[in-house]
């Protein structure tokens, strides 16, 4: 169990140096992708706890890397997608592929 706890702080140790973003902020930028989301999908498709979600979008948003949108159907619904940096950022991860502690590597 400490392997494991060990092995991610070292990744959200790297994603935040290399990109100043937390694990969970890369995870629901990638979650995103090229998509307009709601809250709601993200939360499904991450795993993450609705008011997790909820968090890390505001703190994604802050940082300029997500906008968000009135849905089309249903305009109480709050819709998101990633901003240009946003998309930026989420290019940069993937292109620059950050070392995967080697006890996370069969997740990958």
């Amino acid at each position: 169990m400490r392997e494991l706890v060990l092995a991610m702080t070292e990744l959200e140790s790297q994603l935040q140096q290399l990109y100043g973003v937390s694990l969970n902020e890369a995870m629901l930028l990638c979650c995103i992708g090229e998509e307009t989301l709601t809250a709601s999908v993200i939360s499904e498709h991450t795993g993450l706890a609705p008011s997790n979600t909820s968090k890390v979008l505001r703190s994604i948003e802050k940082k300029g890397l997500i906008s968000r949108s009135l849905g089309e159907v249903d305009k109480r619904q709050m819709c998101f997608s990633l901003s240009d940096k946003g998309m930026e950022t989420l290019m940069r991860i993937k292109r620059e592929e950050i070392k995967i502690p080697e006890f996370l590597a069969p997740l990958f």
